[in-house]
């Protein structure tokens, strides 16, 4: 490794946990934005919110969860049906169909209950490992890896705590970077910063209180954030 890499390497191992205490002290309320009541709710609830805001998502899962309240009941439900429900929302078809799919294989594989490890989870239709994450960390307090949406994959670069544009690479370095016990708390502060003052397109950098530990904004001087 070439001095100047070494150099970056150390600065990140440096800045990361700074910028996670100057955000848990200016966010400390941040935590999953999409509502549920137990496991399977949650599960659901981050399957349709694939390409979808979790505003939106809180809008159509009341409806939805009176009506079809555990796998039982979603999967007996016609398919139809479970179309309707969340038809209000993007690729609804493909996601109506992996609900009831999901529904059918907890029964039939684990007696109904959510699964509570990565690789049973990831066997689910609609699950990939950024569900699994959400899961696994807000509904059994697990911190198998780190949830990476498109928030917390912008706020990592802009940050320069990676450089990868592949989420699993993303939160591979994430992991190294940030103590076990903090995954949940990276990911929550990414996503709710992201939204709030990292925004993709107008980033807010004079009111960011880790912009003098942010790269990107001492590199475009304010002006240039991408």
């Amino acid at each position: 490794m070439e001095a100047h890499e070494i150099t970056r390497e150390r600065g990140k191992t440096l800045r990361a946990p700074v910028i996670l205490d100057l955000l848990a002290r200016e966010l400390p309320d941040a935590r999953i934005a999409l509502e549920f009541e137990d496991r399977w709710q949650l599960l659901v609830a981050t399957i349709l919110s694939a390409q979808a805001t979790d505003v939106k998502v809180n809008q159509v899962t009341p409806g939805l969860f009176a009506e079809l309240p555990d796998p039982e009941a979603t999967a007996e439900a016609p398919l139809e049906r479970v179309e309707e429900l969340v038809s209000s929302l993007g690729l609804f078809r493909q996601k109506a169909k992996n609900i009831k799919a999901a529904a059918a294989l907890i029964l039939e594989r684990h007696g109904g209950e959510v699964p509570d490890t990565m690789e049973e989870l990831t066997a689910l239709p609609g699950v990939a490992r950024k569900t699994a994450n959400v899961v696994l960390s807000n509904g059994f307090g697990r911190n198998d890896g780190v949830v990476v949406d498109t928030h917390v994959a912008r706020v990592s670069r802009r940050l320069r705590l990676t450089r990868e544009t592949d989420p699993k690479r993303i939160e591979r370095d994430l992991m190294r970077l940030f103590p076990r016990e903090r995954w949940l708390e990276v990911a929550d502060l990414f996503i709710h910063h992201g939204r709030r003052t990292c925004d993709a397109r107008r980033p807010r950098c004079e009111d960011c209180v880790i912009e003098p530990l942010c790269p990107s904004s001492q590199e475009a001087g304010l002006t240039d954030k991408r």
